[in-house]
């Protein structure tokens, strides 16, 4: 089904399952063990959840079951030389994070799976008709999070089909990747080797991160850290190696993606005055589509400037709702915030992580009011051109 406002929109191509979670200082327990956790917990549930949850992590063992070492793969007679090339790539990635960037080392992405189709998972994220603050789903492991993920793109959009007879704001995104934490060696997949180096090297580094610090029930903190993770290190890796046939290439997406960014961002800000305003619902639907159709105009201008290289036109070709703007926000919304606490710490990222930790012990309401005093900080600092 193909409706308006919805449809495998990628805003992101990394996620974390919501298959199994756990907080950074968490003792590992094996596989089986958070296996039995999870399904001990949903004893008493309904069939549905445990249907939901079966899928998960048949879903995920059939990965691990298919997963072969890198080396194996690379040293194989009938590999693609272009895949064995990237697969080296892989690996050096790997052992930039841990020396370089003070990432987790371990066995994860040291194997390779070579899918079927273009995502691994989809996720399902909804919201409200008239509010840009998304679904919660709650699970034994991993928390709260705002975004439901399936193995099979037809049960994602089923499931996103009930939720839109319900009136939500639905889209689905495809993910290229993800993790569950450390308490799996995730394995690495065709979807993340088949893209630019610079782009498969920002994927580790982003679920690398996510074994480093995860909040459980904090999706924008996690995804914030992560992203800041993965930039930094994308650019230190490029310039280690001179690698400076990526290097325009990265500049020209990352100035692409900040363009797309500044402009979702005015319109999150200008619908949430839209809703939170005293007009009626009429009212505000008729705001929802006009403000919807400025930023399509915007980005039409934007866009127009724009030779080769990436863009955002499927995005908007999917459809834009709440829902599509939430789960853009929710990669973005403590960007500008944990930026600007990596320059406080000099750009060391091992100091940038004990003041993310710092910010991990406070309670999710002392945590959030310590982002916003920095928020504030942060755009007192920019130039008044910059501010919107």
């Amino acid at each position: 089904m193909n409706r308006p406002g919805r449809r495998s929109s990628p805003a992101h191509d990394a996620g974390t399952s919501p298959m199994a979670g756990r907080s950074a200082d968490a003792s590992k327990a094996g596989p089986w063990a958070t296996m039995l956790i999870a399904f001990s917990a949903l004893a008493l549930a309904g069939c549905a959840t445990v249907e939901y949850y079966a899928q998960s992590v048949t879903g995920h063992l059939g990965l691990m079951y298919r997963a072969r070492p890198i080396e194996t793969v690379i040293a194989a007679p009938d590999t693609d030389p272009r895949l064995a090339a990237r697969l080296r790539t892989a690996l050096d990635v790997l052992d930039f994070a841990s020396d370089a960037l003070a990432l987790p080392a371990n066995a994860g992405y040291r194997r390779y799976v070579d899918l079927d189709r273009r995502y691994v998972v989809w996720n399902v994220v909804a919201a409200p008709e008239l509010s840009l603050v998304p679904r919660h789903w709650c699970f034994p492991v991993a928390g709260c999070l705002s975004y439901r993920g399936y193995f099979s793109e037809s049960a994602a959009e089923a499931y996103a089909e009930t939720l839109e007879t319900r009136g939500w704001d639905v889209t689905v995104a495809g993910v290229r990747a993800y993790s569950t934490l450390g308490w799996f060696d995730d394995p690495l997949l065709s979807s993340m080797v088949d893209l630019p180096g610079y782009f498969l090297a920002g994927i580790v580094f982003h679920e690398l991160a996510h074994q480093r610090l995860y909040v459980p029930g904090d999706t924008e903190f996690n995804e914030s850290f992560a992203v800041v993770v993965e930039r930094a290190g994308v650019r230190r890796w490029i310039e280690a190696a001179g690698r400076s046939e990526l290097s325009e290439d990265y500049r020209i997406a990352a100035e692409r993606r900040a363009a797309f960014l500044a402009l979702i961002r005015d319109a999150r800000r200008d619908l949430e005055t839209v809703y939170a305003s005293s007009r009626s619902d009429a009212e505000k639907r008729a705001a929802k589509a006009k403000r919807i159709q400025r930023l399509r105009a915007r980005y039409a201008a934007l866009r127009a400037g724009w030779r080769g290289g990436p863009n955002y036109d499927g995005w908007f070709e999917r459809g834009v709702n709440n829902a599509a703007i939430a789960l853009v926000s929710t990669y973005d919304r403590w960007v500008p915030v944990l930026e600007g606490l990596l320059a406080r710490c000099g750009g060391d990222l091992e100091s940038f992580y004990r003041a993310s930790d710092a910010l991990v012990a406070l309670s999710p309401g002392e945590r959030r009011s310590r982002l916003e005093e920095l928020a504030r900080s942060v755009r007192r600092s920019l130039p008044a051109s910059s501010s919107r």
